[in-house]
């Protein structure tokens, strides 16, 4: 790639910005010695990074047509079989396109990433294969996953499996309706601010945001290191643990996780015993003004109340720190994403670990030649992020990570009465997709209007699930359960006694609990 040298012209403007007050013969002298500084770059191009491998037969595949594809969830269908033995042999499993998969495209949602090909697995995928699964495709997403519903995907949105002219929710919105549909048996999803909960959540499956740092982010595209995860959707929590047995664990390329990772058995803690579990409902985490919708917040209130047939001690709790979660979270999910993009192409930078070199290039090209081709979502987060760096720099960035340390902290003490907390995973039901002729306004308030308990947990790295507990007109509501850190078999023991439970009964039924007529 390299030979060039900079111009005069390039320094001079440098030398303006910056406000370094050189003379332009210093600024030539300057210009001679990064001439002779830029060979140990350029001696680079001599030498090659060991190729990875990339093991099973990779069929091209295609994308299916509108018949096939008629919710839109579906990026890519190809069938990747596996290894003939393992925990997943026989099981079919969808990959949401920020994940790479050697041989397949990859768009992450967006028409401006086409022709993207990456020439290596993403961690989990490699995982999976190893496990018997057998990769089926890609699944859409959001575009660069930077919204919560699922009408900014390309090349159309993603449709709600239970009413189609309703979100599915989002960013890992074909992942969750393709589990949905039963079209796949399993599916991975990642979640940056509630994009597998959500989807989860609206489509009315399980969904499971690992603790941070527990599976492995390698091959994936970044949105922000301090809160990228990547995690399993399935239409049980069996599924959800088998998946994590197989997931979860370090890889030692992946800069978010740390080198005594502790890991569970995941399957083997899916024992009903629930006896005696404590379990706090997290008053703030319902009510929220202009987004809550009372149905939504009696059902899951039903629901919770219903684990005392479980032999759960159920009580409130209040956290009133978790109203403050979306302030905390935006300046991380939008600073810390434009800049991870802009400046750390897709992967970052100043980490110790795998670098996907043809993913960074992909990102470089499109966000220098197609900025055209992104979605109002990210042009929004663009024009506010490089309004926030250039009038305040990183003030409100290292302001909120540091407030979401106490953010943490006000969980953390809660957790030292409760084993879990609830709360509804979405505050309302399915949202109406915007027409394709919508405002700016109307696209990008509609990409951001579910997050308000989801993103809370982003930002402090608890493990959560989103539990289908029921329907109200028609359309899915979804509880969220969430545990301290690295107690994610706690999560999904619940989910299993919960699902055992519903399964016998039905939900109207089933769940008892106190009134709340």
């Amino acid at each position: 790639m390299g030979s060039k040298t900079p111009t005069t012209e390039q320094l001079l403007r440098t030398n303006s910005l910056r406000g370094f007050g050189n003379s332009e013969d210093e600024v030539l002298e300057f210009k001679d010695i990064i001439a002779g500084m830029l060979d140990a770059y350029f001696r680079l191009d001599e030498l090659e990074v060991p190729a990875v491998e990339v093991k099973y037969e990779r069929p091209v595949g295609g994308m299916p047509g509108r018949d096939e594809n008629r919710l839109g969830a579906w990026a890519w269908k190809a069938e990747i079989v596996g290894a003939p033995d393992g925990p997943l042999a026989g099981r079919t499993v969808v990959i949401k396109d920020s994940i790479a998969v050697a041989g397949l495209p990859m768009r992450n949602g967006s028409a401006a990433l086409e022709g993207f090909v990456p020439a290596e697995d993403a961690t989990v995928v490699k995982r999976l294969l190893e496990a018997g699964a057998t990769v089926v495709g890609k699944s859409t997403c959001e575009s660069f996953c930077l919204t919560g519903a699922s009408h900014t995907s390309y090349p159309g949105p993603v449709r709600n499996p239970h009413d189609p002219l309703r979100s599915s929710g989002g960013s890992s919105s074909g992942s969750a309706v393709l589990v949905a549909t039963g079209e796949v048996d399993l599916a991975v999803g990642s979640d940056q601010g509630g994009s597998i909960r959500m989807p989860a959540g609206w489509s009315g499956v399980y969904g499971h945001k690992p603790t941070w740092g527990l599976v492995p982010y390698t091959g994936a595209m970044t949105l922000e290191t301090t809160v990228d995860t990547l995690g399993p959707l399935a239409r049980t929590p069996a599924d959800l643990a088998l998946m994590l047995d197989v997931m979860a664990g370090p890889d030692g390329l992946d800069p978010r996780q740390q080198w005594d990772l502790r890991v569970d058995g995941f399957s083997d803690a899916l024992n009903g015993d629930v006896q005696g579990l404590r379990v706090g409902v997290l008053t703030e985490g319902f009510g929220w003004p202009g987004h809550s919708e009372d149905d939504v917040d009696e059902l899951v209130l039903h629901a919770a109340y219903g684990l005392q047939a479980l032999g759960c001690v159920v009580e409130e709790v209040s956290i009133p720190a978790h109203r403050d979660a979306p302030s905390i979270a935006f300046p991380i999910f939008i600073e810390g994403g434009i800049h991870a993009m802009a400046v750390g192409e897709g992967v970052g930078l100043n980490f110790r670990g795998h670098y996907t070199e043809d993913m960074m290039e992909a990102v470089r090209e499109t966000l220098m030649l197609r900025g055209s081709r992104l979605s109002p979502t990210h042009k929004l987060y663009t024009y506010l992020a490089d309004f926030v760096e250039q009038t305040y720099g990183a003030h409100y960035y290292a302001k909120a990570q540091n407030l979401a340390r106490n953010l943490r902290a006000s969980y953390d003490r809660a957790f030292a009465d409760y084993d879990v907390l609830v709360m509804p995973t979405l505050p309302k039901k399915a949202t109406i997709i915007p027409p394709p002729d919508a405002s700016i306004s109307t696209v990008v308030s509609s990409a951001l209007d579910m997050l308000q308990n989801t993103c809370a947990f982003n930002i402090t790295g608890h493990p959560a699930t989103a539990m289908p507990i029921g329907m109200s007109d028609g359309l899915p509501v979804s509880m969220m359960i969430v545990a301290p850190h690295w107690e994610d078999a706690r999560l999904l023991r619940l989910a299993d006694a919960w699902h055992q439970l519903s399964a016998t009964t039905t939900a109207s039924t089933s769940l008892g609990g106190r009134d709340h007529a």
